[in-house]
């Protein structure tokens, strides 16, 4: 079986893959410090839970964007899974042209999605992925990748209001009953969420404008649900599209070989 690892800057999603597609998924916060012995006793109680052994597990890819936890994770596929992991990176993904001056400089996990959006869905469009960072990320009608927009995440966002007021309180992200905030909480909310969905359309919009053919538009990310109904800029909402895109790329590379 495949595992898929999936490295953010906030949690790591990892999925189990055989011949016929996923069969389990789980997600643990990231930890730059988490050593691989760590990650093996979580994730065999974990696959236990599911009916699944660490012996399992016969190839396993990666998509990381905290350096530090490179380390941890490589040793966890040599050590328990006895593979060498495969490591996606601007210059290891088959079939992907990148289409930027510094192609190194582009994070794993928005090369990944290119891919599972562009097998999904087609191209040309525009990746929305809302995580620690918000990202709009183009994908060429024919799979390659064409650049995009980096933006802070709506977490991050919410965590500076708090940090950087005194006054103001730590709360959770939801979306508001009303626009105009009744009281602290309510006005932190709205400001927020709204604000983030107003930074979507506005950059989505201006992507449209810019680019030369119509543009499907495809969201993922940690806190995707969160904007579920509350815009239509967004064609379609797909919480696994990076661990789909692993998958493809898994394929692609065992096909080159």
């Amino acid at each position: 079986m495949l595992l898929a690892i999936d490295v953010g800057n906030t949690n790591s999603v990892i999925a189990l893959y055989d011949a016929k597609g996923p069969r389990a998924q789980w997600r643990t916060s990231t930890s730059a410090t988490r050593t691989a012995d760590e990650y093996a006793a979580w994730l065999s109680q974990i696959m236990a839970m599911g009916g699944f052994k660490l012996s399992d597990v016969a190839e396993c890819i990666i998509s990381n964007v905290v350096p530090q936890s490179l380390f941890h994770f490589r040793n966890l596929s040599r050590r328990y899974f006895n593979c060498e992991p495969f490591v996606v990176t601007a210059a290891t993904i088959p079939g992907v042209d990148v289409r930027i001056p510094k192609p190194g400089e582009v994070g794993a996990d928005r090369l990944v999605n290119a891919v599972g959006a562009f097998v999904a869905y087609g191209g040309p469009l525009v990746v929305v992925d809302s995580g620690t960072a918000t990202n709009f990320d183009m994908v060429g009608k024919d799979g390659g990748f064409e650049g995009g927009i980096i933006s802070p995440g709506i977490n991050l966002s919410m965590q500076a209001l708090h940090d950087a007021a005194a006054q103001l309180p730590r709360v959770a992200i939801e979306r508001p009953a009303r626009i105009i905030g009744k009281d602290t909480v309510g006005a932190m909310q709205s400001g927020v969420f709204w604000g983030y969905i107003s930074l979507i359309e506005g950059l989505v919009r201006r992507i449209k404008d810019e680019y030369p053919e119509p543009l499907k538009v495809v969201a993922t990310g940690g806190v995707v649900s969160l904007f579920e109904g509350a815009t239509d800029c967004i064609d379609v909402f797909d919480a696994d599209l990076t661990i789909r895109g692993l998958f493809e790329i898994h394929k692609r590379v065992k096909a080159k070989r």
